[in-house]
């Protein structure tokens, strides 16, 4: 995850005293993407070119409402939009919700209570797409590919068939290359059984099987290899010995 002060901000504001003031006291907070504009139309340019992570929005400004640059930037961005204004009405608040708005400012200011609120929705925004970043689903070892959601196995750009243990085994070494892993570690991994002198045979003939599948010569194997006295590991390319 980035850091909250890596995140890119868009000032918008008609008065150059506001922009080169909260643009300077961000700066001093140690934030490093910053952009400003003093027109509507200018904040929809730089919000298309650099996609900011969160948008400081003026309510009136000299081209077109500050509510409906909000509206216009809802139609392809996410990013928390904060609304400043001298309107302090309920209604002019609700109004900014309403449109898209995630927080509302009103003229006069303390800076440092709009950096305060900047963090936080900076913070809880870059949380959230940690948090829906998709798990790695595709697993490419150069000479094959495992799709974990398809359930296809690719080698020298063919699917080959490979049956659920198998699979599943071949899923838990990519889960984790470079990473040793005994006979007894893997059967209770993958067939979640007690293991047995049969499970240790059970474990030795799938990587047999996988190995004359993913291996350009599987008797002498470069991916799926045997670390003497500890058991099986994955590797990106030849094992060097």
């Amino acid at each position: 995850m980035i850091r909250v002060e890596e995140g890119k901000i868009l000032i918008v504001d008609d008065d150059p005293y506001i922009l080169k003031m909260l643009k300077f006291v961000l700066e001093k907070e140690n934030f490093v993407s910053l952009y400003t504009a003093e027109s509507g139309n200018e904040a929809l340019k730089i919000c298309r070119e650099v996609s900011p992570d969160l948008i400081v929005l003026d309510v009136m400004l000299p081209d077109r409402d500050g509510m409906d640059v909000c509206k216009k930037i809802r139609q392809f961005s996410n990013a928390p939009i904060l609304f400043l204004t001298a309107k302090n009405t309920d209604a002019d608040k609700l109004t900014g919700f309403i449109y898209g708005g995630d927080d509302y400012i009103t003229k006069p200011f303390n800076p440092l209570e709009v950096v305060a609120r900047i963090r936080v929705h900076l913070r809880r925004q870059l949380m959230l797409s940690e948090a829906n970043e998709p798990v790695q689903q595709t697993y490419d070892f150069g000479n094959f590919q495992l799709d974990e959601i398809s359930g296809q196995l690719i080698v020298d750009g063919k699917e080959i068939s490979c049956p659920a243990k198998e699979f599943q085994l071949l899923l838990f070494f990519c889960q984790h290359p470079n990473q040793v892993f005994s006979s007894r570690q893997l059967y209770r991994q993958v067939w979640d059984e007690t293991f047995d002198f049969g499970g240790e045979n059970t474990v030795k003939v799938h990587i047999r099987r996988l190995r004359s599948k993913i291996e350009p010569n599987p008797s002498q194997p470069q991916y799926l290899v045997t670390v003497r006295g500890l058991g099986y590991k994955l590797v990106k390319g030849p094992d060097p010995k």
